[in-house]
């Protein structure tokens, strides 16, 4: 069963929120200015077109409040609730002319979190509990906090938020400082009291990062077998992360390497968009 995500606090993407509509509605909304009178009310629903999974319902709603302040929202259905098509997510009721003015930005992000909430959970259900799934850095500018949020939803785990919060030394910092165990040694005499991650891309390199102490050996762009030989070589001492080539048919066969985590860029840049539809009428 996969675990609820955490409530997201509203202040992390509340001026998101205004951005994205200022980039949007620009001057002003012309089309609707000019054919949908002021005062009449509306009553929408968000209703799913596609299989998928829930995430980012309340930064919807959010979007709608920021124009229509008195918007009466009913969320039919909790993050990470797996629906089909056809299914009513949520409805919303206000001034008509805002709700449709909002809808696009809404959409939107709607449709991006629950596409990447979907991605994650077949990969995670493809894992069936053998091994972690990860995320990676690779989001959209300005948009981490809610698609990394997005991967929580569909029941993965988050890797590095920034780079304050986690070490990973990869090929370029092995290049720059002129070997794995210099890199491993200088990342010691830092100071900081966090795991160290070393990237490799050849066996020989699992054994220098082993060698040199490093607490979680990412191993890139490997084989299956070669995956298997670093597990049998760190033999407890590291942490393996499989990362590179990583689809959704080929996670049973990393699970089975006895590997403890594979990292999925696809999960944040690759996901397709959930369809999602907006169907506005007179209150």
């Amino acid at each position: 069963m996969i675990a609820a995500a955490p409530a997201l606090d509203p202040a992390l993407y509340r001026d998101l929120v205004g951005r994205a509509l200022a980039e949007d509605v620009g001057r002003g909304d012309i089309t609707t200015s000019a054919t949908v009178e002021p005062a009449l009310r509306g009553q929408g629903v968000l209703l799913a077109k596609s299989c998928l999974v829930v995430a980012g319902l309340p930064v919807a709603v959010e979007v709608f409040r920021q124009l229509e302040p008195d918007v009466i929202a009913v969320l039919h259905h909790g993050e990470g609730t797996a629906c089909g098509p056809g299914t009513e997510l949520a409805a919303v009721r206000g001034r008509a002319a805002a709700l449709l003015t909002a809808e696009r930005t809404a959409l939107n992000l709607l449709q991006r979190l629950s596409g990447i909430a979907t991605l994650t959970r077949r990969l995670v259900d493809a894992a069936a509990g053998r091994i972690t799934i990860l995320d990676t850095r690779k989001t959209t500018p300005t948009l981490r906090v809610l698609e990394k949020y997005a991967v929580r939803v569909g029941g993965g785990t988050n890797h590095r938020m920034a780079l304050d919060d986690g070490i990973l030394i990869k090929d370029n910092h092995v290049r720059l400082c002129g070997g794995i165990r210099p890199a491993v040694e200088r990342m010691r005499a830092a100071g900081h009291r966090l795991p160290i991650e070393v990237e490799a891309g050849t066996i020989a390199e699992v054994e220098e990062a082993l060698a040199a102490g490093a607490d979680r050996v990412l191993v890139d762009n490997m084989t299956t077998d070669a995956i298997r030989e670093a597990v049998r070589l760190s033999h407890g001492r590291a942490a393996i992360e499989i990362s590179g080539g990583v689809t959704e048919a080929r996670i049973p066969e990393l699970a089975s390497t006895g590997a403890e985590y594979v990292s999925v860029g696809a999960l944040t840049h690759s996901a397709p968009a959930a369809d999602i539809s907006f169907e506005l009428e007179p209150a």
